[in-house]
């Protein structure tokens, strides 16, 4: 069963937020067995949302919104939809009450005629309550196609599909089980890969796609297959994947399935009884951020040093003097001192540390735009891996991320 996802707000189609509500609706209903047609963003128009659920109808058994749902006259989704299914918007007593609650328990301004209008809703919908806010999530069919509106805000929306629209969809229709199976790659580029595996790739069978996601350094291989019969899926995927392994045994680096690479070796970590900490210069902290990221992180992540000065580095690190006027700030010698040093400092069981030079000028260093070293230093011993990564600051930054991130995962995946 296919749906498509609507996006209404101007604010996402002039670049003002970004939409991450489409990516995290996406993931859900895959996890559910329904699969993903379309995404689709319009404005706050009448006429542009009216086009868009009409032309969605045609294409897909679910059309889920978000957006157009609050109380201003912008946002106009319950009128529409109202106008979309001739129907009518009468008051729902239960999202009344629930107002009301609402601002006696938490809100100390007063309650406004508009706040109440909240609660008016297409009489032909069910009513999926929010408890995260005032606006209610909304049920409605026609001709064999499901429509449900959820608000714009992000945690009001991923708790009514949790709560409610995730277990409805489930209890009310049969679905598929739908898989995937995600390899990670770092060292080769996806052409490369392509070339060396096409043999293998030939002979997927049809129920079987394979997708390439390139990032920097780092591609991803996913397989992704779907069907009623959940064993029969499972098997088959992990037969093509026992035949793919020993091809990139050298590029291989784990399987993220439903995780990033942080959480999986943040989960590794946890499992170890291990801790780690971060020393970063040319990265400036966004690896620290992508452990962060993740609820839980406290369990093995104790803390980080944005060392982007070489005082910082001496002060903080314990990097000497001597050692950066003979190697400078961009070398083997120095990274693995910041890894020692960030260790020492938080008294973690790892750490990862990065230096280099990610331009557009060579700075403090004489190294040349792209080069950078990272370490990292384990319950034993340290080490350091060399890279040239380019002259694009961007690119070199995030590759500079991937590969710390690949080279930790290695690490703790020895034994």
């Amino acid at each position: 069963m296919k749906a498509e996802i609507i996006t209404i707000g101007d604010e996402i189609l002039i670049g003002q937020i970004v939409d991450s509500n489409s990516a995290y609706i996406a993931k859900s209903l895959n996890n559910i067995g329904i699969s993903v047609y379309q995404i689709t963003s319009v404005q706050d128009d009448r006429i542009h949302i009216l086009k868009a659920l009409k032309s969605a109808q045609k294409r897909v058994d679910f059309v889920l919104m978000t957006g157009g749902l609050g109380p201003t006259k912008d946002d106009i989704t319950k009128t529409t939809l109202a106008e979309y299914f001739e129907d009518t918007l009468v008051q729902n007593t239960k999202v009344v009450e629930h107002i009301k609650n609402l601002w006696k328990k938490y809100i100390k301004q007063p309650l406004l005629q508009v706040n109440l209008d909240q609660a008016l809703v297409p009489s032909k919908a069910t009513v999926l309550m929010n408890n995260s806010g005032t606006a209610p999530g909304l049920w409605m069919e026609k001709d064999g196609t499901v429509f449900i509106s959820m608000p714009g805000v992000p945690f009001e929306m991923k708790a009514l599909m949790r709560n409610e629209v995730l277990p409805r969809l489930s209890k009310t229709f049969k679905l598929p089980f739908i898989l995937h199976k995600t390899i990670l790659t770092y060292g080769l580029g996806e052409s490369v890969i392509a070339d060396r595996i096409s043999d293998w790739e030939n002979q997927l069978p049809n129920s079987i796609k394979l997708a390439y996601l390139p990032n920097l350094g780092r591609v991803r291989l996913r397989l992704s297959s779907k069907g009623f019969d959940k064993a029969k899926v499972q098997t088959d995927i992990q037969a093509q994947i026992d035949t793919l392994l020993p091809q990139i045994s050298d590029i291989f680096v784990g399987f993220e399935d439903n995780n990033s690479i942080e959480q999986i070796i943040g989960k590794q970590l946890v499992k170890m009884g291990k801790t780690l900490s971060v020393a970063e210069s040319c990265t400036g902290g966004k690896i620290a951020s992508k452990f962060t990221a993740h609820a839980g992180a406290s369990a093995y992540f104790l803390g980080s040093v944005v060392a982007y000065d070489s005082s910082v580095k001496r002060h903080i690190l314990g990097v000497t003097s001597a050692s950066i006027q003979r190697h400078s700030v961009v070398s083997a010698e120095v990274v693995e001192a910041m890894a020692i040093g960030v260790q020492k400092q938080f008294n973690s069981d790892y750490a990862i540390a990065t230096t280099g030079n990610a331009g557009p000028t060579k700075g403090d260093s004489n190294a040349e735009v792209g080069t950078v070293y990272i370490a990292i230093a384990t319950p034993k011993t340290v080490y350091s891996q060399h890279f040239v990564f380019g002259k694009q600051r961007e690119r070199v930054v995030t590759k500079a991320v991937n590969m710390a991130l690949t080279m930790m995962q290695k690490e703790i995946f020895k034994n």
